[in-house]
């Protein structure tokens, strides 16, 4: 699936496939940032082709946060009713001195929760806030909850891998197919948003 997004900010061009291999294929100018999504696809089994330019100029708060909405937001649109999804992942990933646990709901309602060391500082060009501002709006635009929970650590870039890591696990268990589900929507309802 193609989707495009285009402002006075940003240009975006992305093809995303959830049932893909973990293929990827990054143009962003942010060399941290494909870093970080590459743990996403490789670890989601999510196929991303990403083009981006954006006002790196300025900083690249909106380059990631438009990348975010757009990516969020084509990950809903793709899973439809939901229909027999497990819905639900989450995933513990020790990194090096590092323990995160990332847990997920593709529910439809939206909920967002960072706990952990600060992340400050900045990688080449990109500020480390920028992650939880991406996975913030990752999160709203998916129409997920999303928690985060960074146990321990102490190395910022193992603390990024580790966050980045456990969330495209956390993905894939919720977006695999439940064979013993029958195509049914995981809900009592009979429906998900």
């Amino acid at each position: 699936m193609k989707e495009e997004r285009k402002t006075s900010e940003t240009d975006i061009k992305l093809s995303l496939d959830i049932r893909g291999k973990g293929n990827y294929k990054f143009d962003t100018q942010i060399p941290f940032f494909e870093h970080m999504l590459s743990h996403v696809s490789k670890h989601g089994l999510l196929d991303i082709d990403l083009w981006l330019r954006g006002d790196i100029e300025i900083d690249c708060h909106h380059s990631v946060e438009d990348t975010a909405i757009l990516l969020g937001a084509t990950l809903h649109k793709q899973l439809g009713d939901k229909a027999g999804i497990r819905r639900y992942g989450h995933y513990t990933l020790p990194m090096d001195e590092v323990l995160t646990t990332v847990a997920v709901d593709l529910g439809g309602r939206y909920y967002y929760k960072y706990t952990g060391p600060e992340l400050v500082g900045k990688f080449g060009i990109y500020d480390a806030e920028l992650s939880l501002e991406f996975l913030q709006k990752f999160a709203l635009n998916a129409k997920m909850n999303l928690h985060v929970h960074v146990h321990y650590g102490e190395n910022r870039h193992h603390i990024h891998e580790s966050i980045f890591k456990a969330f495209g696990k956390a993905l894939r268990m919720a977006i695999e197919i439940d064979p013993a589900a029958g195509g049914a929507i995981p809900s009592t309802k009979g429906v998900l948003e």
